[in-house]
């Protein structure tokens, strides 16, 4: 399954975490190492553009954070972000450059690549999301399956085992997803591609395509 690898969802020189992700097949596999990555990245970074507040917290000296905003560490918030009123960030989060953490959105166990938005009440827990990729208001991923099992990502082919019981979604580059859209356990969409609004998507979305609802997407001409 060459496109739900890392090298076709992802520009790696768009993050951080390249280093981390260069060295899995899939990036769901990179989830479990996220909390350690952080706190090795964190004690290599530059005083002199990132201040460390609090316990394994390193922010971008030019960042913007709402004071309103809660951070737990491990994480680390990158150059020129900004995180704005009442964001929640629970740890192990990578926010990157430019990227865009909004009022009342909530992150958990993520990697955020540069300049992606999620800017209004949105979800975003054991998720990768690419370069330039936004999720619309009240977009969420769905991280746990309703039965607790372990998550399988569900492929034309077949069934992916994961081997990991929380697995929300691996969002690729320059990805639209529509306000209100629930991503459940185990989502992958390939890069360029939209997610119609008010969506439950579940499983492989190709790149460049348009997801008008389940059984019926659309290539992008």
């Amino acid at each position: 399954m060459k496109e739900l690898e890392v090298k076709s969802m992802y520009t790696l020189t768009e993050t951080l975490a390249a280093p981390l992700l260069s060295e899995v097949t899939y990036p769901w596999e990179a989830l479990p190492k996220i909390s350690a990555f952080i706190l090795e990245l964190g004690a290599t970074l530059s005083e002199e553009e990132y201040e460390k507040q609090g316990e394994n917290i390193w922010i971008a000296r030019s960042a913007k954070v709402a004071p309103t905003a809660s951070i737990t560490g491990p994480a680390i918030i990158g150059k020129n972000a900004e995180v704005r009123h009442c964001a929640f960030i629970r740890g192990n989060a990578l926010v990157g450059e430019g990227a865009v953490v909004g009022n009342s959105t909530e992150l958990k166990n993520v990697i955020l690549f540069n300049k992606v938005q999620v800017p209004h009440y949105n979800y975003v827990g054991d998720s990768i999301l690419g370069y330039k990729a936004h999720m619309g208001a009240g977009s969420i991923t769905s991280n746990v399956k309703s039965d607790k099992l372990l998550v399988k990502v569900h492929t034309p082919e077949g069934d992916i085992e994961t081997g990991i019981k929380k697995f929300g979604a691996m969002i690729g580059d320059e990805v639209e997803v529509g306000c209100g859209t629930v991503m459940n356990p185990g989502t992958v969409i390939g890069r360029n591609s939209n997610i119609y609004p008010l969506s439950s998507v579940r499983g492989v979305v190709p790149a460049n395509s348009i997801y008008k609802k389940q059984g019926e997407v659309a290539e992008k001409r």
